[in-house]
């Protein structure tokens, strides 16, 4: 891992005793519900860009010392799934052995190499359309009605009644870069309308937790071994955004298919979706897939 002075002012800040408000700097987290809303329009995100152990998002992620401009992101994405994700920070350009380490405007020219590279990377951006560094380039921009904030890191310490934020922050908007994309260049959703995304999705999340059995506590005496198969089987356990299996659940003959087909079918539903084609003409696209799919079993 990564040794420099802005890591190094990372530990220092983390590790005192209190804290004020205004040294937060570019540590503020993305709220839960922005999160999961996001994860639900453009998921499944499963790489955080820009994290620390304490405030990730995702299953993988990129802390300071690892410095996400010095990774191959694509390549990660090709071997766990899924989408990146980036609450970037806007601290200035501070390098390290002539390494960016930060500033937007390395961070957006990095996000274009990966893009060219495949995969799709999310980010929750300030609408700052005047900035240098503003993502011209971004395959789609949904720009968030109502202003945005953010919460305060878990390590942080209040030094007095006084550190407490009040009201809202900036402007925000979603930048999505993805080579494959075909939806419309730009878009709007309010920030309650995304909220209620995120909850909705965090109540699939939750039901789908509890449906989990336990496992057993007890072992049935057994007269020879259990012998592991030598190969598990492939199936493909990414999670689908809300919307997904709302319109698989709506498509005759879905449950039918085998998991990897299943699969597929909400992959074609996905990319459906997010070209903002109509649900009914989802619905039907997907159901001569699944009669295709049918064929092709018996044949």
């Amino acid at each position: 891992m990564m040794t420099n002075k802005y890591c190094q002012a990372l530990a220092a800040l983390r590790s005192k005793p209190a804290h004020e408000l205004k040294e937060v700097g570019d540590q503020w987290r993305t709220p839960d519900l922005l999160f999961w809303g996001i994860n639900a329009m453009f998921g499944p995100l499963t790489l955080d860009l820009f994290a620390d152990d304490d405030n990730a998002k995702c299953p993988v992620w990129y802390t300071a010392e690892d410095n996400a401009l010095t990774q191959d992101w694509a390549e990660m994405l090709e071997s766990i799934g899924g989408a990146a994700f980036g609450n970037p920070p806007y601290s200035r350009s501070q390098y390290h052995e002539k390494q960016a380490i930060t500033g937007m405007t390395h961070i957006m020219d990095h996000t274009m190499e990966m893009r060219e590279k495949g995969g799709r990377y999310v980010f929750l951006i300030k609408a700052a359309t005047s900035e240098t560094w503003w993502p011209e380039d971004a395959d789609h921009i949904m720009f968030i009605r109502g202003r945005i904030g953010f919460d305060l890191p878990v390590w942080f310490v209040p030094a007095d009644d006084k550190q407490k934020p009040t009201g809202a922050f900036f402007a925000g908007a979603i930048a999505l870069f993805d080579k494959t994309w075909r939806g419309e260049r730009f878009s709007y959703i309010s920030r309650t309308d995304l909220e209620e995304k995120g909850k909705a999705f965090m109540s699939l999340v939750e039901f789908a937790a509890g449906k989990v059995q336990p496992p057993a506590t007890t072992v049935p005496e057994q007269e020879e071994p259990i012998v592991a198969p030598a190969v598990l089987p492939d199936v493909d356990s990414r999670i689908w955004p809300l919307e997904v299996g709302l319109v698989f659940n709506q498509v005759e003959g879905a449950d039918s298919l085998d998991a990897s087909q299943q699969n597929k079918l909400k992959a074609n539903i996905n990319q459906l979706w997010l070209e903002r084609m109509p649900t009914s003409e989802i619905i039907t696209t997907a159901g001569g897939l699944v009669s295709s799919m049918q064929g092709a079993i018996n044949a």
